[in-house]
């Protein structure tokens, strides 16, 4: 398929503690130009990669842009152990997919969970990541916004219409800011799954089972993990926040200015966790930042 009319499909097979599994990831071959300058796009906890389709034909002119289904997500396999369900297994697949990728030129886009993973990778000695932008998430995460995604993540719910089931993810996910009917249901479309008659969720309940699991030490103790690893990094880093986000505060985002790599950031109004980079204005400053200078 070319990408003027959507991604190709591939998997690449990755390591774990029970075994192998398989990553799946949607990629948009480079519009008439070489395919070794790629872009990652990284997708929030119960997301998966055709979150970014707006995105990726937005830099089509520019990339290959590539968008992983995280394990357990998406058309990903399923881990038989929901412990793996964590930084080191997703970090671990990244890896493994940059080796499959070649590229000469990485840059990274990371939405919530998917810039936790960016921040692990960039923070790696020798990185391959050269340009980094972090959407609604930093180091230190607000617990509020953690507690309000722990209690809708993998439930057991079916609905009966793709318009059901988009009404219902609305509820859910209010921080996305303001969208088109259209625009909701082209980002609802590819979370659901044929199951009988009904319509369930792409992703693994298990998923939840190591959320669930977290105490505040070991909350304390990724924090400080984190906060390591993004220290570490030396690339060109930007800062996405949505002004009303449970997720990311503003004193978090000082920090984040102040030290490691001195990011820049920069906020949306009428947005809380997370923006979509749907809107012509986010997808601008994205573009902006990615291909301008250092």
């Amino acid at each position: 398929m070319s990408a003027t009319n959507g991604p190709e499909l591939h998997r690449v097979q990755c390591l774990d503690a029970g075994g192998l599994h398989r990553m799946a990831y949607w990629q948009w071959d480079r519009a008439g130009g070489a395919a070794d300058r790629v872009l990652v796009c990284a997708h929030g906890v119960t997301r998966q990669g055709r979150d970014f389709d707006v995105l990726a034909r937005a830099l089509n002119d520019s990339y290959r842009v590539v968008c992983p289904d995280v394990v357990g997500r998406g058309e990903s396999d399923r881990l038989a152990d929901p412990k793996g369900y964590s930084l080191p297994t997703y970090v671990a697949d990244m890896v493994t997919l940059f080796a499959r990728l070649d590229a000469q030129t990485l840059h990274w886009f990371g939405t919530s969970m998917g810039g936790l993973i960016g921040i692990a990778l960039a923070g790696l000695p020798n990185s391959p990541i050269t340009r980094l932008v972090l959407n609604d998430v930093g180091p230190a995460i607000d617990p509020a916004g953690l507690a309000r995604i722990g209690e809708y993540i993998g439930k057991p719910l079916t609905w009966a219409s793709e318009d059901e089931a988009a009404d219902y993810l609305l509820t859910i996910s209010e921080g996305f800011g303001p969208h088109t009917r259209a625009e909701w249901l082209a980002l609802t479309r590819p979370m659901l799954r044929r199951d009988g008659e009904r319509l369930r969720l792409h992703y693994d309940p298990a998923i939840a089972a190591p959320l669930r699991a977290v105490t505040a030490e070991i909350a304390a103790a990724g924090e400080a993990a984190l906060w390591a690893a993004y220290d570490r990094i030396r690339c060109p880093t930007l800062v996405l926040r949505g002004a009303s986000s449970d997720v990311l505060s503003r004193d978090t985002t000082a920090a984040m200015a102040a030290r490691g790599p001195r990011a820049r950031v920069h906020e949306f109004a009428g947005v809380g966790h997370a923006p979509t980079i749907v809107a012509a204005e986010q997808v601008a400053v994205v573009r902006d930042f990615l291909l301008g200078g250092a």
